[in-house]
């Protein structure tokens, strides 16, 4: 199957800064929300937080070398905004840029070409104590400007960039469920946010066509296969606004420069839309030059009219991993398909796929049998979508290492390599390593 994707197709992992990073508070690094949010009873599970996480801030020449072994050509890893910019912006931390300068030569010196990713996720606490942070409309101008000095510092090196990973979860995962950090739960102020982040992308995009002659940048949104739960007219509509809530509002808008109108009207009677201010749109649409598709699970919808939205997911009976998400290969083709012709037929990176399973170090080795079978079928489904005209240029395993998975602390483990969490975070590459390994030799 490898020899039929094409020839400078990037095969990759892909991680976060502080899922992985660890080094909390330290040698420079300021608080990010997620610094604060952790410590908060009920918050995360068993109480865990990611002050060490992997400790990959002091062991990436280590996990570097498992990436050798493993025969990837990509990396994509984003970059810890309070780790360089304490306080959001000002007085730069000269040792986080070091570190940041270390891990691409690295990459660069094992022929691993750096995918960075400006922000996953961590603000910088100081923001968020300023004004709110995302809450605020001067938020961009920060962006901007802390997207402005990486692409100073590492455009030399670096030739794609994705400004942000799913503002679907900076928005509503964090503002509306209050799942994430800062946990609040307002659809009006989530829809806010969600305003201010595609404002914020917009920046950085702008900024990347001052300033960068050579290179790339796109925009990393949640992927979710939406299908309603029956032929019913009232299931098709939810799962349409369903539809558009999820996919539409973040890969619909910076294309067309218009939020999805049947459910921002319905926003709008609720009381609840965002205020768009002039030129608000013609920023949020700066052209760029590729999507990221997360991909993990589709979502079954059927109505639910109490609900603003109209809708709510329901559980199908397809097999599902230990997330509880339903395993649809399908789903990833159909989402390819749907994300290039309706999308701006741009170049698309399948930037995360991948499985939590029940993974278990059983003398010295983990079967996770279900994860390379869940990621045969995936690499089946991407190879059929670029057979149908797909622009698919490169797939980023989720994830290199067992990691600190968010709300859920170390209890779902992800990864292609084990990380005993437990004894001085030793790394065990699992079955799936071997089988991506030798998929990747398999030419």
């Amino acid at each position: 199957m490898r020899a039929s994707f094409p020839e400078d197709f990037l095969w990759g992992v892909a991680t976060a800064s502080y899922q992985i990073e660890g080094a909390d508070l330290q040698e420079g690094k300021g608080p990010s929300i997620w610094s604060d949010f952790t410590y908060e009873p009920g918050r995360i599970d068993s109480g865990e937080n990611g002050d060490i996480a992997c400790d990959h801030y002091h062991r990436y020449l280590e996990d570097i070398e498992l990436m050798t072994r493993l025969g990837v050509n990509s990396y994509r890893f984003s970059i810890s905004w309070p780790r360089v910019f304490p306080e959001g912006r000002g007085q730069i931390n000269q040792t986080g840029i070091d570190f940041y300068d270390r891990l691409i030569d690295e990459l660069l010196k094992r022929s691993i070409r750096p995918v960075v990713t400006l922000y996953h996720w961590d603000l910088p606490l100081k923001l968020q104590e300023r004004f709110n942070g995302w809450e605020s409309r001067e938020i961009r101008h920060y962006f901007g400007d802390y997207s402005s000095s990486m692409f100073s510092k590492f455009g030399d090196r670096v030739k794609l960039w994705i400004t942000m990973n799913e503002p679907y979860c900076s928005s509503h995962v964090s503002y509306l469920w209050g799942e994430h950090a800062p946990g609040k739960r307002d659809l009006r102020i989530s829809l806010s946010v969600a305003h201010n982040l595609l404002l914020s992308h917009g920046e950085a995009v702008k900024r990347f066509r001052e300033e960068v002659r050579d290179g790339m940048i796109g925009l990393t949104n949640v992927s979710a296969f939406v299908e309603p739960a029956s032929d019913s007219r009232a299931d098709l509509r939810a799962a349409r606004l369903y539809d558009q809530f999820v996919n539409g509002w973040f890969f619909e808008t910076p294309i067309t420069g218009e939020y999805p109108s049947e459910l921002f009207s319905r926003f709008e009677i609720a009381g609840v839309s965002p205020t768009i201010e002039d030129e608000d749109m013609e920023l949020i649409s700066t052209p760029f030059d590729f999507w990221g598709v997360n991909y993990y699970t589709r979502n079954l919808v059927r109505s639910q009219e109490s609900s603003v939205l109209g809708s709510e997911v329901v559980q199908g009976d397809l097999p599902k991993t230990e997330m509880g998400w339903e395993i649809y290969a399908e789903g990833l083709e159909g989402f390819l398909f749907k994300v290039f012709k309706e999308y701006g037929r741009k170049p698309i990176y399948v930037t995360e796929n991948g499985i939590a399973s029940k993974d278990a170090l059983v003398d010295g080795n983990v079967d996770d049998g279900p994860r390379i079978d869940y990621l045969r079928k995936h690499f089946s489904a991407a190879l059929n979508a670029i057979k149908g005209g797909v622009d698919l240029r490169g797939f980023f395993v989720w994830t290199m290492m067992d990691n600190f998975e968010w709300a859920r602390g170390y209890s779902k483990r992800f990864g292609l390599v084990y990380v005993d969490f437990k004894n001085d975070l030793k790394r065990v590459p699992k079955k799936s390593f071997n089988y991506y390994r030798d998929f990747l030799r398999s030419l």
